[in-house]
């Protein structure tokens, strides 16, 4: 370590999606605005959502909202290894914003000691330049079968010599056996770094568990540091969840432009969605099944961690006929990333980077892909060339693909402009759309964040319905609300936990 003065905080759960994410997030955006610089961390992610970093490196996009709930731009060191699964079995692993391998567990957990030392390593970066970093657990803090191959709880927890706050979710039910069933596995030297509880996701009169405090708190010996209500309609992007009942149950109406997002097996990036969903004359809906298409006015097939994997699944599960018919009657039909890959003739795979060979791709659009690596990871900016788009309407988002896309005859959707800051990112045309537009792919992640484009898009499916246009203004609305949705977050924290409890372990006034 660099003897610089660094106080940590780490946020552990009693199981997987307690709220750890989201948690951290709130709590460094109360910090940066008390003055204090604080940076996130965590070790060791699982997730198929991620983010290209202005150096081309990948990280889990729930450390990209917590460094910009910082303030802060985001970094490898944040989330030094990502693990993102291809299959029930193996994972690409990377390892500071790069591909390192693909493993099964077994393999993976035989790396420990070399990745562990990378850790080790992002973790004093950070510690060199901020004062306080608040730390994210993964799972559980007491997986107990795990103990000797942990890289995320405990062991970053005695490498930061970390206070530790433990936070449960009372809305799946149990949250009594949750916190001292945890507490009551853990090592008694881990045990002693707990200095509270916090209980989240509540629903109801918060005064009816007031009983409930008072046990925990008598069982336990540690303070509970607040009990958060659950807060509705909260859009910050989330780590690898989607509340699919609710998104299956979405009415389309004859005046709202319907969005349909295919829900694949190994679906990746679905935040590239989320400001789309916002917009109030849009009823987003991911489709489980053909039938759940029927309705829509665009159907999108989204990124894909095993692009050929799921391409098989929209085969055997009758997807291609229903999407057929559905651009035949009119319909949109858009591919981001492995979906647009899946648009086109074909998807070869000569090294076996998923499984080898060839495989034929719903031929609706005049490209054919190959797989091959490196992997790209870059931050692109564009402008459309969407015919009935305002043309040069500016895109900015980010490109994570093994596949290199080659269009035929198609037209180009955009032209990529180099970002100073990022020297890899070569001008050029980019994705393809068929000839009269319905039917369009890209590489692009994020597309939709940018309120231009994504408003003079939305106008183009209304003027074919022949709804009238809505002003930009709208969108840069939406933007704007997204924009303070983590300070939304950080006020309901602030009103619900004490904060001073928590500013103390980490030394700030």
């Amino acid at each position: 370590m660099s003897g610089t003065p660094v106080k940590a905080l780490a946020i552990l759960g009693t199981g997987s999606d307690v709220g750890k994410s989201l948690m951290v997030a709130g709590l460094c955006r109360l910090l940066s605005r008390k003055g204090a610089r604080v940076v996130p961390f965590k070790a060791q992610n699982m997730a198929l959502n991620s983010f290209v970093t202005l150096d081309g490196g990948e990280i889990g996009r729930a450390q990209a909202l917590q460094a910009q709930a910082c303030g802060i731009e985001p970094t490898v060191d944040m989330n030094p290894i990502l693990l993102k699964p291809e299959s029930d079995l193996r994972s690409q692993v990377v390892v500071r914003g790069k591909v390192y391998e693909t493993l099964d567990a077994l393999a993976y957990f035989e790396r420990k000691e070399t990745l562990f030392n990378i850790v080790r390593d992002c973790y004093a970066r950070l510690a060199s330049e901020y004062e306080c970093i608040v730390i994210e657990g993964a799972g559980s803090a007491a997986e107990i079968n795990l103990r000797d191959r942990d890289m995320v709880n405990w062991p970053v927890v005695e490498l930061a010599d970390a206070s530790v706050v433990l936070v449960a979710d009372i809305d799946r039910g149990g949250v009594f056996a949750q916190i001292i069933g945890t507490l009551d596995l853990l090592a008694p030297h881990e045990r002693q770094r707990v200095r509270g509880v916090i209980v989240n996701k509540f629903r109801g009169e918060r005064r009816l568990f007031d009983d409930g405090v008072r046990m925990l708190e008598a069982r336990t010996g540690l303070p509970v540091l607040g009990v958060v209500p659950f807060l509705r309609d909260l859009r910050l992007d989330q780590e690898d969840s989607l509340d699919l009942a609710r998104s299956r149950s979405v009415q389309f109406k004859p005046d709202l432009t319907n969005v349909v997002v295919v829900l694949l097996p190994r679906m990746s990036n679905f935040t590239d969605f989320n400001a789309l969903a916002a917009e109030k004359d849009v009823a987003l809906r991911f489709a489980a099944s053909p039938d759940d298409l029927r309705g829509a006015d665009v159907v999108i097939l989204p990124g894909s961690k095993n692009t050929l994997e799921d391409l098989d699944y929209l085969v055997t599960s009758g997807f291609p006929g229903v999407v057929a018919s559905h651009v035949h009657r009119g319909g949109e039909l858009v591919g981001i990333c492995g979906g647009y890959q899946m648009l086109g003739q074909e998807i070869a795979d000569p090294k076996g980077l998923e499984r080898g060979g060839t495989s034929l791709g719903l031929g609706l659009l005049d490209v054919s892909t190959e797989l091959d690596a490196p992997k790209i990871c870059r931050q692109v900016r564009a402008t459309s060339l969407l015919h009935g788009v305002e043309q040069h309407a500016p895109v900015r988002g980010y490109e994570i693909h093994m596949g290199r896309t080659s269009r035929g005859i198609a037209n180009p959707c955009f032209k990529i402009e180099a970002l100073e800051m990022f020297e890899g990112n070569a001008r050029g045309d980019e994705g393809a759309a068929s000839e009269n537009g319905r039917v369009w792919g890209t590489s692009i992640h994020g597309l939709f964040d940018q309120a231009g484009f994504r408003r003079g898009w939305l106008n183009r499916v209304r003027g074919r319905k022949g709804l009238p246009p809505i002003s930009p203004r709208e969108s840069e609305l939406v933007a704007t609300q997204l924009r303070a949705e983590l300070d939304r977050w950080a006020d309901h924290l602030q009103q619900h936990l004490r904060m001073d409890f928590l500013y103390a372990a980490l030394a700030v006034e």
